[in-house]
């Protein structure tokens, strides 16, 4: 049995690299928190024992997920400082979650997992002292375990039940009869979710493992009951802290759907505890129509009005949930103030299906509403106050059309710590990720919401940098919070003041951890696909290369398929030169260390335009996307034609298995965690919102496995053996790979122990590494060259 591997020196390197702090900034823009990570956790630490309920994974003796993100330790800076300030009180072996500032933010509340169990730690920023407050008592199976409370001095969370049961070991429980699942004439059409319950044990365990019991906990520790046991879920408190929101769970509970379609309640509590109503109950959902704008009826969305003290709103369908249903408006949001017990208000109604709404004050709100078959967003500005006013249409755009984004809202804190729109003199402010023909030049607009016209304040030149804007920390100033990076300068955070030109100023100073290749050659190359489409990729050359050699080199090509309804918004350029090149794990770019082109992020729209769906012409366009991009590069002189090798991940495996299945383009494949047989994917699958029996000829076209006997060229398939990703069940790896062995293709399985559908320990990313660039070498670049 072959053991786990490590990659060759120069891959080794860049996979080993250090990684920068995550950084959380307060908002006020003059206090960081720097949270420490390491880059991969151990495979001991991926084969703790591990339960999967109801779409959950959860580690029972911790009662957290098993696949939680931890971070090893913290440290704070000042803003204007380069030196970080340690904290004392930290936990050795710390394994750290949750980060969250309190309302002031002068503390952040967190969690520390220890080998029995989740504890609660309070962070004094001042003091720069941490200190726990909660001992290994936190049930976080069901995502954060606390919330602070409106002044900052308690915290509700969520705690083991003391009287809690033992859990039931499947192995040992002896059968009470056979598990019978029943349908009676109803349509209930749903993905292929995973981990899901399976029987009445697995039911009684994930009952015992959601239910906590909810407490107020002080800065010193001290607990007093709020909520008897219940699977709790969402928690909510009021802007002026008087109730909570809470959701909790009930049976029955289905073998069908995941945890978030069970039957749950909605209630409002005082900030007692008490009771103040029932909002709704939530029957279990199996059984929505068809379509990914399909809704349930009812209350949706719950929410509290930012701007208010104690105000809630929802969402609710007026087309039954149905979007084949044809009416004037889709949904309806309405409000209700405290203390619940007078009628519901109408605000405003939504043409297509309500997203979001972003408060401002009394007198002024923007709602969003979608629609996914058109890709449409709309934006309106209207009167909280007055429903009789019709909403103003702001914006109404394809939402994949990235050159026409105008941004999003700038936001502050109100008087109750909430972010509400941050309106000065009659005036709102976006800012925008600044996409265009000409790069990514991002931009902070000024609205006049009287006028509606909209006046430039400042836009990055892209000359020398890419720029991202975050946050806007004093608007009146025109302080802005954005990064900025070049293809080998590593993103720091900085502080840009629009009102003085080119005044920036750095307050993060992370290294560039990759200095070995940060002088490869490196370029986004435009070309056109065969019909007319533009289309884009970022090409990386060699260090040391000579492009006027003459010297023919191999290539890996790496790429993802993306559905569009329109031309115009696929063949829109968002990669840029500037960009800081990063090695992450399942990058292409450890190649270019190896002597080969590196065509990343290749564009390959799949585009069908008013009726016609983009999957009823799959194949052909993939086909021509690679060929248009191999062609772009072959024509620059770079390119051994012959030694091409193409790869992806999730749906880039499932690309990469049909290109290799339907064209000579390429030499070798690497697929990654894909789905390869559609109909195991039978009610949808990535952007397919039809039904196998809808349109068997796409789904059988477009499956690998239904082509298997065609497939021409050697192809490495990998997947994490205890993949969770919808559709792409580890069985999807193994049935392929048996019907190429079987039909005597050139192919090798790797299945990688304990990795879900993207890969965390060291050893398995080190061993993907090392069977990636094995597989290159003996089937790309040790093929006869062109040149030869």
């Amino acid at each position: 049995m072959l053991g786990y591997q490590k990659p060759c020196e120069e891959i080794l390197e860049l996979a080993d690299a250090p990684v920068s702090p995550l950084t959380k900034i307060n908002s006020k823009g003059n206090q960081l928190v720097l949270l420490e990570r390491s880059r991969y956790i151990g495979i001991e630490a991926l084969s703790e024992k591990e339960m999967r309920l109801g779409g959950l994974r959860i580690n029972p003796k911790t009662n957290i997920s098993s696949r939680q993100t931890y971070y090893s330790g913290a440290k704070l800076m000042k803003v204007g400082e380069k030196e970080s300030t340690a904290i004392n009180g930290l936990p050795k072996n710390a394994r750290l979650a949750y980060f969250n500032w309190s309302p002031d933010e002068s503390m952040m509340a967190f969690t520390n997992t220890v080998s029995n169990g989740v504890e609660l730690w309070i962070l004094d920023i001042k003091e720069s002292i941490a200190r726990r407050v909660v001992e290994a008592e936190l049930n976080a199976n069901l995502g954060k375990p606390f919330i602070w409370s409106r002044g900052g001095q308690s915290l509700i969370v969520k705690l083991l039940p003391k009287n809690r049961a033992a859990l039931i070991d499947k192995t040992e429980a002896v059968p009470t009869g056979p598990t019978i699942s029943t349908n009676d004439g109803e349509k209930a059409q749903n993905r292929t979710y995973q981990d899901l319950l399976k029987d009445k044990v697995d039911e009684a365990n994930f009952e015992n493992l959601a239910t906590s019991e909810l407490y107020k906990v002080d800065l010193e520790g001290n607990k007093t009951l709020w909520q008897t046991e219940g699977m709790h879920k969402g928690m909510s408190i009021s802007p002026d802290g008087e109730y909570m929101l809470l959701s909790t769970m009930h049976h029955p509970f289905s073998y069908l759907v995941p945890y978030s379609r069970f039957p749950f309640s909605v209630t409002v509590y005082d900030k007692n505890g008490q009771e103040v109503k029932r909002l709704l109950e939530v029957p279990l959902i199996e059984n929505l129509p068809q379509g990914f704008m399909a809704v349930r009826e009812g209350m949706r969305n719950v929410s509290w009005r930012k701007d208010k003290a104690a105000t809630l709103y929802w969402a609710e369908a007026l087309d039954g949930g149905d979007p084949e249903t044809e009416v004037e408006y889709r949904d309806q949001v309405l409000e209700q103030e405290a203390p619940f017990d007078g009628e519901t208000r109408l605000l405003l109604k939504t043409k297509n299906r309500y997203y979001t709404i972003e408060w401002g004050n009394d007198e002024l709100a923007i709602a969003h509403d979608y629609w996914w078959n058109t890709r449409n967003m709309g934006s309106y500005v209207f009167n909280p106050s007055n429903n009789k006013k019709a909403p103003v249409e702001l914006y109404n755009r394809n939402y994949q059309d990235k050159y026409s984004d105008p941004g999003q809202f700038v936001d502050k804190k109100n008087e109750y710590g909430q972010y509400v729109l941050e309106i000065i003199d009659g005036k709102l402010y976006l800012l925008g990720e600044g996409y265009s023909p000409d790069g990514i030049r991002p931009f902070v607009d000024e609205l006049d919401i009287r006028m509606l016209e909209t006046k430039r304040l400042w836009q990055a030149d892209g000359e020398q940098y890419l720029e991202r804007l975050y946050s806007a920390i004093d608007m009146k100033k025109g302080i802005i919070l954005c990064s900025k990076q070049a293809k080998n300068v590593f993103p720091n955070y900085y502080l840009r003041h629009i009102y003085s030109k080119g005044r920036v100023e750095q307050i993060t100073f992370n290294p560039n951890p990759f200095t070995s290749i940060q002088n490869l050659h490196k370029a986004v190359i435009r070309y056109k696909r065969e019909d007319g489409l533009e289309l884009s990729a970022t090409m990386y050359l060699p260090v040391g290369y000579n492009k006027n050699s003459g010297e023919k080199l191999p290539m890996v090509m790496w790429a993802y398929p993306k559905e569009f309804k329109n031309h115009a918004t696929a063949g829109q350029v968002t990669a840029s030169d500037l960009e800081f090149t990063y090695p992450w794990y399942g990058s292409p770019i450890f190649w270019a260390a190896r002597g080969y082109i590196v065509l990343d992020d290749a564009a390959f729209p799949i585009v069908g335009e008013g009726k016609e769906e983009p999957n009823d012409s799959f194949i052909t366009q993939l086909v021509a996307n690679a060929k248009a991009a191999i062609d772009a590069v072959d024509d620059l002189g770079y390119l051994d034609r012959k030694r091409v090798a193409v790869g992806g991940h999730s749906y880039g495996a499932f690309m990469t298995a049909n290109l290799l299945t339907h064209s000579d383009l390429f030499a070798a494949g690497i697929a990654r965690s894909g789905a390869y047989n559609r109909t195991l994917t039978p009610f949808g699958f990535q952007a397919e919102e039809r039904y196998y029996w809808d349109a068997p000829d796409v789904y059988n076209q477009m499956s690998p496995f239904m082509n298997a006997h065609k497939m021409k060229k050697p192809l490495l398939i990998v997947h994490g053996a205890e993949d969770n990703n919808s559709g792409t069940y580890p069985m999807q790896s193994e049935r392929y790979f048996n019907a190429l062995k079987g039909l005597g293709a050139t192919v090798r399985l790797v299945m990688l122990p304990m990795e879900s559908h993207s890969y965390q320990a060291k050893e398995s990313v080190l061993h993907l590494l090392w069977e990636q660039d094995q597989w290159l070498e003996k089937y790309v670049k040790q093929l006869e060259s062109t040149d030869d």
